[in-house]
């Protein structure tokens, strides 16, 4: 959707067939991920007229037997990169270009992320050239925060390969706990107490039925998981999967 500041966004609507709080996971999520310093796309609370809804008969969710209108008021905007007619974005690269991603090494700070907030699925993201130069190195921006904290349910039930991005080759350049040790520093040193609380008020309350005390048992969890993260790790690297080739 083009929005009144000229930008383009993709709209997660509050009646999205996942769950409204999919909603409170982006933005919390998103604002959380970039404190750490991490490729998140920036993000808007986007006003949806019912007017427009009423004019635009694409505005619907298409479900199994139904299909639903979108509901008018605020939604979670994630905005577009660029100019959607002019940029393209990839969420597959070949392995040549996919290690040759300018920023590849921000999976390790993502999986840190995702593993502190037991991100349930799969990690997405999308790469893109800012320019149509084929000489240009290509970009990573880590999307869709939606699943953090098991999606609508708001609880932590880890597993070892929850979070980690599909390819192994992304973590190629993980050699120990070291290699994570720089986004650690930051969970501990940037995730405080006030920051949770300042993020909170961006939420719209009707995005989590105005349960403020549900909100705060969350950040709460959030809060008190931080040192979890490095055990959540080692058991990633033990996995069958062994996604971390070069761990010594």
């Amino acid at each position: 959707m083009r929005c009144s500041d000229g930008h383009y966004y993709v709209v997660k609507f509050q009646n999205n067939p996942q769950h409204k709080r999919i909603l409170v996971n982006e933005l919390l999520g998103t604002r959380l991920a970039a404190r750490l310093g991490l490729p998140t796309a920036p993000l808007a609370v986007v006003d949806v007229p019912e007017e427009l809804i009423r004019l635009t008969p694409a505005l619907a969710m298409e479900l199994a037997r139904t299909r639903l209108p979108c509901v008018p008021g605020l939604q979670f905007g994630s905005r577009y990169p660029g100019d959607p007619r002019r940029l393209t974005l990839h969420d597959f690269l070949p392995d040549e270009q996919l290690r040759a991603v300018e920023n590849l090494h921000d999976f390790a700070g993502m999986l840190v992320f995702d593993k502190w907030t037991c991100n349930t699925n799969g990690r997405q993201t999308l790469f893109f050239r800012e320019s149509a130069a084929q000489s240009e190195a290509y970009k990573t921006v880590m999307i869709d925060q939606g699943f953090c904290f098991n999606a609508g349910e708001w609880n932590f039930p880890d597993a070892p390969l929850r979070g980690l991005y599909a390819r192994n080759r992304v973590y190629e350049g993980v050699t120990g706990m070291n290699s994570f040790a720089p986004w650690l520093e930051r969970l501990e040193s940037r995730i405080t107490e006030s920051v949770l609380d300042d993020v909170s008020r961006e939420i719209p309350p009707q995005w989590y039925d105005d349960d403020l005390h549900t909100l705060y048992a969350l950040l709460e969890q959030l809060q008190r998981r931080k040192k979890r993260v490095p055990d959540l790790l080692r058991e990633a690297r033990k996995s069958s999967r062994q996604p971390f080739p070069n761990w010594t």
